[in-house]
């Protein structure tokens, strides 16, 4: 079948003419999430693609659509470092369960590799969720990562068509879920106990909304910027990411211009340095969240600053948010102490998302 690729332009505003093409891919990306989850919190609106292709100035992103006549039937959302030394480019493509087997996908991926390949970049990494409900392990031949237990089975339709193009299995992440309401009092009660206990080792809470206060945004980007470099990478090449105020300010910039409310809470040190921080994201009018970013500094690990933060923030969102009924997060297969804290919090695990990687060079 051939269709027409092209990237897709990003509007000055939405509810525009120019703005069609791009409130499409939204659109498609609800379709999708539906599709592959049976639900579509994790699909993002216009409003917050917008805020992410804005603000640009450190990560680039792009839209990739495929057209039959005037019909969006795939899309391919492509980002990137805008660091020289950066050696990759990240990819999620979807095609409509109505156009697939009809080589849409092998198009529009071939168009995706291209730009990286323009971009001088020596790699694509792809993305694809695998819901428990899919049977992602079963009793045939399985793909395991380079690190960690889980598998997925090999009899996956993204497998397949991962494994036909040149893409090997690079990393398993664990989706999960937990379930907010009644937890409340038990989260206060923990926090508090955690925070007796790190404050006698030195650390403070700090909390915030959406913006970082001045006085800590400098040990915050420091922070940040850790979080490609420590985190468990299994067979993933992971840029790393320059982080400075001017970068958290646009990280914040856009999350607001998109709608997006942050919850951030931070283990601060006697002399103001970030020892841990965690990150939830609050969707405009929905009734779920993001655990995102969750990172204690190497130097300060085993000192119960990964629970604190993640109790701070959850009794926020609990007292701040109580719509908010469910938090997602995903964490790699292989990081046993982060996976530990989470099950301990009552997060359990309803899904698999498989990393993949080709070199393009």
């Amino acid at each position: 079948m051939t269709v027409e690729i092209h990237e897709v332009p990003v509007p000055a505003a939405l509810g525009t003419p120019e703005a069609r093409q791009f409130e499409a891919c939204a659109a498609l990306g609800f379709r999708l999430e539906r599709a592959n989850w049976g639900h579509d919190h994790f699909a993002e609106s216009a409003a917050e693609l917008l805020g992410r292709h804005r603000n640009d100035t450190h990560r680039a992103h792009a839209l990739l659509g495929a057209w039959d006549g005037d019909v969006l039937v795939d899309r391919a959302g492509l980002g990137w470092e805008r660091d020289a030394a950066a050696a990759t480019v990240e990819l999620t493509l979807g095609v409509l369960p109505s156009h697939r087997r009809r080589g849409i996908g092998s198009q529009l991926l071939a168009a995706a590799e291209q730009t990286a390949r323009d971009l001088g970049r020596e790699a694509v990494v792809g993305y694809s969720d695998h819901p428990d409900s899919e049977g992602g392990e079963g009793d045939g031949p399985m793909l395991h990562a380079p690190d960690g237990d889980g598998g997925l089975a090999a009899s996956v339709a993204t497998a397949g068509f991962a494994s036909a193009h040149g893409y090997a299995l690079a990393q398993l992440e664990r989706v999960s879920r937990l379930t907010v309401p009644g937890r409340l009092a038990g989260f206060r009660r923990e926090l508090d106990e955690q925070t007796a206990r790190v404050h006698a080792r030195g650390y403070r809470v700090e909390s915030w909304t959406d913006r970082s206060p001045s006085e800590l945004v400098d040990a915050y980007a420091a922070a940040r910027e850790r979080m490609a470099l420590d985190v468990p990478a299994g067979g993933v090449t992971i840029d790393e990411e320059p982080w400075d105020a001017s970068r958290v300010r646009e990280h914040e910039s856009a999350a607001f211009d998109g709608g997006t409310t942050l919850l951030v809470a931070a283990a601060v040190t006697a002399d103001g340095g970030i020892a841990g921080y965690t990150e939830l994201e609050l969707p405009s009018e929905r009734e779920f969240a993001y655990q995102s970013d969750t990172l204690v500094v190497g130097a300060h690990r085993g000192n119960g600053l990964g629970m604190l933060v993640k109790l701070a923030n959850l009794v926020r969102l609990a007292e701040t948010s109580p719509e908010r009924s469910v938090v997602y997060t995903w964490n790699a297969d292989e990081n046993e102490h982060m996976l530990a804290i989470n099950l301990a919090l009552g997060f359990r695990r309803c899904g698999l998302e498989a990393i993949w990687q080709r070199d393009v060079a």
